[in-house]
């Protein structure tokens, strides 16, 4: 979620809707090895641990509210870990000085002053507990079944690096309006890897059409909630995006009856991938490559993304008679 410089928000505190659905369609034909999961877990407990030292480092009854005097912390029986004013920060976490100090995406000090390192440190970061709740809720969907099929590694690549290329098309396209926290751009990129895990493995699946029905309608719904005020949707797009295209590298499958090759006679040995999952992964792979060096030039060079594209601003905060989205 995206903040202004009064509030202390983060990315998308929606990104979990209807996650664990997809887990219950797509029953693959074909037996295969479960990983302990300890990565997500690690995740969380990251997660919340950081949230901890945030509070910590906000201290509201020493430092205050830059709302004024007569704006009571919250939940003052907690001292130094008690939280900021709700007119300043609804979510129950820091304020926004805080989040800045500790690593919130910021265009200015990114491009300008050479801290490129936020656009990994904003990921751990959440502008409150209701956010943190979610956004680990969230993760504990839909990591927790992808780290079982596919281990920690590659799950691992493809949260990080989503959760950065969530970062980098923020940054391009809200600029030095706002600070942007939350692990929701690294969340849709698992998402986007599930998408196209069902598509580069379409052969072994079984209940193919319940499968992408469900999981194409609850990625519709959270990008569409995305463009709500606040919400930083550009994240949860370049997160999508880069998990989508991380999908077709890391998440090919053998097909159906590959592992039973020694059983077979040596002139029926099947192949171990299909001839379109090479194509896919061909093009995914270029894709990422082009897209990170074009992205990460125009970022460096100060480019505004909505220069080249005028309506792109709609994707992220649609304006109504019910609110603003320059707010």
């Amino acid at each position: 979620m995206a903040s202004g410089s009064g509030s202390g928000e983060g990315k998308g505190d929606r990104a979990g809707t209807g996650y664990q659905q997809y887990a219950t369609y797509g029953t693959g034909k074909f037996d295969e090895r479960q990983w302990w999961p300890w990565l997500v877990p690690t995740v969380l407990g990251a997660c919340v641990v950081v949230f901890a030292i945030e509070m910590f480092e906000n201290d509201c009854p020493r430092n205050g509210s830059p709302l004024g005097g007569d704006a009571a912390c919250v939940a003052g029986f907690l001292r130094r870990f008690s939280f900021q004013p709700l007119r300043e920060n609804p979510l129950l976490g820091p304020s926004s000085a805080t989040l800045e100090k500790m690593g919130a995406l910021d265009w200015a000090k990114v491009v300008h002053e050479h801290q490129g390192w936020r656009l990994f440190s904003c990921i751990w970061l959440h502008a409150g507990l209701i956010h943190l709740v979610i956004n680990m809720l969230s993760l504990l969907f839909i990591g927790v079944r992808l780290e079982q099929q596919f281990g920690f590694v590659r799950i691992g690549i493809i949260y990080l690096l989503s959760g950065f290329g969530g970062s980098v098309l923020s940054a391009l396209f809200l600029r030095n309006h706002y600070i942007s926290v939350g692990a929701s751009g690294a969340l849709f990129g698992l998402l986007g890897s599930m998408l196209s895990e069902l598509i580069m493995n379409w052969t072994i699946y079984s209940n193919k059409a319940a499968a992408i029905i469900t999981l194409l309608f609850i990625i519709v719904i959270n990008l569409a909630i995305g463009i709500l005020p606040h919400a930083d949707n550009f994240a949860h797009i370049g997160g999508f995006v880069t998990g989508f295209l991380f999908g077709f590298v890391l998440l090919a499958r053998p097909q159906f009856g590959w592992m039973e090759r020694h059983e077979l006679p040596q002139t029926n040995q099947p192949p171990k991938y299909k001839m379109y999952q090479y194509v896919l992964w061909g093009a995914a792979l270029l894709l990422l490559l082009v897209g990170y060096v074009v992205s990460l030039t125009m970022l460096f060079k100060g480019k505004n993304g909505n220069d080249g594209c005028h309506w792109c601003r709609y994707l992220n905060c649609v304006p109504t008679s019910r609110w603003k989205c320059n707010t």
